[in-house]
C-alpha cells in the first residue's frame, strides 16, 4: 500500500504468527487481568500504553487469546472508552503542537487568525505544509469514525476548541 502524502512506497510491516492457545509459561488468569486493565486505565494510561504495560511487566503475550476480546472492546463493555479515539486525539496533539509554533513564529503586532491560510507570513512553509497534512488526516478519521459510530454525527474538528477537547478528555 502506497503512503498517505507522498509518492513514495509503502513497506510492509511484520505480523506476529497466528496462534490459537497460550504459551505455557503464560500464568496470568483471566480476573486477574480484568483487573490490572482496570487499575491500568484509571490512572489514566491509553489503550496503547496499557497493551506495552501488560506485555512488557506482566508477561501477557496476547490480550485477545486470554480475554477473548481485544483490549478496546473489553473497554466499551466496561463503558470506559475515551470519547475522542486515541489516534485522533494523538492527530490533533500533533496539530495543536504546529499551529502554536506557527502562531509564535508570526511577525509583532500581526493579527493571530488560526485558519491555515491566515496564518502568519512566515518563510515556516514547511510546518505550514505539515500542518496541512495533519488536518487532512484528522478530517478523515473523522469521516471514518462517524461512519461507523464511533463519535456522533454532529462532532466536527475545528481547531479553536480542540485544544478544550483534548485537555478535558485526559
Amino acid at each position: 500500500m502506497a503512503r498517505m502524502h507522498s509518492r513514495k512506497k509503502g513497506s510492509s510491516g511484520s505480523r506476529p504468527p497466528v496462534v490459537d492457545k497460550l504459551p505455557e509459561w503464560c500464568d496470568v488468569s483471566k480476573e486477574e487481568l480484568e483487573k490490572t486493565i482496570m487499575t491500568l486505565h484509571e490512572r489514566g494510561m491509553s489503550n496503547a500504553m496499557i497493551g506495552l504495560t501488560l506485555r512488557d511487566q506482566y508477561g501477557v503475550p496476547n490480550l485477545k487469546l486470554i480475554l477473548g476480546k481485544s483490549l478496546s472492546s473489553f473497554l466499551r463493555d466496561r463503558n470506559a472508552l475515551p470519547e475522542i479515539p486515541e489516534d485522533l486525539s494523538n492527530l490533533m496533539r500533533k496539530a495543536l503542537r504546529l499551529r502554536r509554533h506557527l502562531l509564535r513564529a508570526q511577525p509583532r503586532g500581526t493579527v493571530s487568525d488560526t485558519s491555515i491560510s491566515r496564518l502568519p507570513r512566515t518563510k515556516d512553509i514547511h510546518n505550514k505544509r505539515a500542518l496541512q497534512l495533519v488536518e487532512s488526516k484528522i478530517r478523515r478519521l473523522v469521516r471514518y469514525y462517524k461512519q461507523v459510530g464511533r463519535l456522533p454525527a454532529t462532532w466536527e474538528y475545528r481547531p479553536e476548541t480542540a485544544e478544550i477537547q483534548i485537555s478535558s478528555k485526559q
